[in-house]
């Protein structure tokens, strides 16, 4: 038997015999595509919302510093510190160091390095013009301070006790971080745990420093 040509009568069902026809059930094939679909969709939207530092607003080397102002807990300076303008701006380029008293690698970390800025300021010249200011997080000021003592800090520090600046800010996790800004306000580097000492930590200054000054 052939099948009934499109264009042939087909033959008029027995009295009785119609039925109304049940709904179709959707086929395998395009619920299989809606899937497909979707796992796309989903991925596109993951990626298209953007994971890369530049575009979750988090710092990144060759992007802007982010601005901030608090309360000076450190030795010196005016009773607040400000970012950029007093460092990291206005053609001043600066170092911010991101530490505290729980942290040990920073009590590891931090004693050469402060020693290195003593001797750059006692000697003057180009180095002793970048500022250095410090970001003490998760500490109050009554433990920060002895800390800082301890660890011969003797530039401007910001008070950072619930890590606004850390991690609201900079997107840190923990510490030690430290953020090479140019004078621009663009940043050179961020270097992440201790992996600085006093020969390394210069290196990087001078690389903020324009060619010629």
């Amino acid at each position: 038997m052939t099948d009934a040509s499109p264009l042939e009568p087909s033959a008029a069902p027995a009295p009785g015999s119609e039925s109304e026809p049940g709904p179709r059930k959707p086929r395998k094939v395009f619920l299989l595509i809606g899937v497909v679909l979707a796992v796309v969709l989903g991925i596109f939207l993951f990626t298209g919302l953007g994971t890369s530092p530049s575009s979750s607003g988090a710092p990144h080397e060759g992007g802007p510093v982010p601005s901030f102002t608090a309360s000076n807990i450190g030795p010196v300076g005016p009773s607040r510190v400000s970012v950029p303008g007093a460092g990291g701006g206005n053609g001043t380029p600066a170092v911010l160091m991101f530490f505290g008293a729980w942290c040990t690698s920073c009590r590891q970390e931090l004693p050469p390095l402060t020693a290195a800025i003593r001797r750059q300021n006692k000697a003057g010249g180009s180095l002793a013009r970048i500022r250095v200011i410090g970001v003490d997080s998760f500490d109050s000021a009554s433990v920060a301070k002895p800390f800082m003592a301890t660890e011969g800090v003797r530039f401007p520090v910001a008070s950072d006790p619930q890590a606004d600046i850390t991690s609201g800010l900079f997107y840190f996790k923990g510490d030690p971080y430290t953020v090479f800004v140019k004078g621009d306000g663009t940043i050179s580097r961020i270097v992440i745990g201790a992996q600085l000492n006093a020969s390394t930590f210069t290196a990087d200054e001078r690389a903020l420093i324009p060619s010629g000054t």
